[in-house]
Formats: C-alpha cells, sequence, structure tokens
C-alpha cells in the first residue's frame, strides 16, 4: 500500500490525483557532471526526448554517458498534478511516472538510437514496476513531441515487441504517449549517481538487442 493507504500499483484518475502547486521546484541551471543547462534555453538545433524506464537515478546515468547526448535531467510526467514533491509521486497520487529529459545532437545521434539505448535499458514489459521498485511511477514511458517522433516511438516498440517475443518475453506494457508538461523534479535528485556514485541504480535491461535506429544523422 502507498503512503497514502492505497494500491500504488493502480493508476489514479484526474478526480483522485492531488493538485500541486503552481510554483515550480527550484533546480540548479547546470549539470553537476559536465556543466551544460538542465533547463532552457539550449543551444540551438538539439532536441529532447522523454522516457520513463523505472528508477529515474540510474537512467539519466546512462542516458549523460550516451555519446551525442548533450545534457540530462530528471523529473516527472505522464500525469495529473502541477509541479509535485517526490513524496507526491511515490504516493501514487499524481499519476506521473519518474522520466529523464533527454537533451541531444541530432547530428551525432538520433531520436531513434536514443530509443534504442531506452529500450536496452531497461524491461519494458512489466507493467507497473521495474524489477523490484513497484508502482505507477515506475512504469515505462515514451513521451513524444511531433508526429515524427511518434512514428518513431511506435515503430521501435513494435519492432522492439517483436524481438522480445522471439526471446520469449511478454508483451510490451510501455506507455506511448503525447508529452504533456515535464516538471524538473528535486535538486537532490538530479544526477544523483554522480553525487553519491554508490547509489542505488534499479535498472537493467533484457539483453534482446534493439535493431532501431542508424546512429547518426543522415547516415
Amino acid at each position: 500500500m502507498g503512503l497514502f493507504g492505497r494500491d500504488t500499483s493502480r493508476m489514479v484518475t484526474a478526480e483522485e490525483a492531488l493538485p500541486g502547486r503552481a510554483t515550480p521546484l527550484a533546480v540548479p541551471e547546470a549539470h553537476f557532471v559536465n556543466g551544460h543547462r538542465i533547463v532552457p534555453p539550449f543551444p540551438d538545433g538539439l532536441q529532447s526526448a522523454v522516457v520513463g524506464m523505472g528508477c529515474f537515478w540510474g537512467a539519466e546515468r546512462m542516458f549523460w554517458q550516451t555519446p551525442g547526448v548533450w545534457s540530462t535531467a530528471v523529473g516527472y510526467a505522464g500525469g495529473f498534478t502541477e509541479n509535485p514533491t517526490y513524496e507526491e509521486v511515490c504516493s501514487g497520487l499524481t499519476g506521473h511516472t519518474e522520466v529523464v529529459l533527454v537533451v541531444f545532437d541530432p547530428a551525432e545521434i538520433t531520436y531513434e538510437t536514443v530509443l534504442k539505448a531506452f529500450w536496452e535499458g531497461h524491461d519494458p514489459t512489466q507493467g507497473m514496476r521495474q524489477g523490484n521498485d513497484r508502482g505507477t511511477q515506475y512504469r515505462s514511458a515514451v513521451y513524444w513531441a511531433g508526429e515524427v517522433q511518434r512514428e518513431q516511438a511506435e515503430a521501435s516498440a513494435a519492432a522492439y515487441g517483436q524481438a522480445l517475443r522471439l526471446a520469449h518475453f511478454g508483451p510490451v506494457t510501455t506507455e506511448i504517449a503525447p508529452l504533456g508538461t515535464f516538471f524538473w523534479a528535486e535538486d537532490y535528485h538530479q544526477q544523483y549517481l554522480a553525487k553519491v556514485p554508490n547509489g542505488y541504480c534499479g535498472i537493467g535491461g533484457t539483453g534482446v538487442s534493439c535493431q532501431v535506429g542508424s546512429g547518426v544523422a543522415g547516415e
């Protein structure tokens, strides 16, 4: 049961959701690892992706270590509560999942290859959990911005789903939906595993390769 005495694996409705607050949570402008901005404005020509793959600490580290990724930040998306706190998200009463904002240079890495890293970095067949982490905040998700991202996300999900079936995994449960608002998580969550190198990671893939994306734009 959750913090407020409910099953956190059941998706909350808009009517049940906590109201949140009008003021965003305070976060630093600079990435703890590379010094780049984690909040807009970002340099011209960069693009962004928002994905959820369980605990966002390990997921963010995976992406900031990915060549072509310019910056990362962790936050909440997919739910109803405005500017939620971590404790509120953990209660299951916001509808949000833990997500990573991935800011990347499309001249160095394509959106499809960002998705490849996403699929291979976790198990997208587990529903409202990831490993031992259980609750709606740990669901797998891709929140797309624009029709090109939508088409590529849906195509990659279908392709990876087929590969998983051949490897005897269950169906993909990843939520693929338009990005509403990305809410930055608290300062202490940003680049957490650089600040706490021995901290909990919580992500792990299936070992099944995702054969989508060519890697670099124009190839």
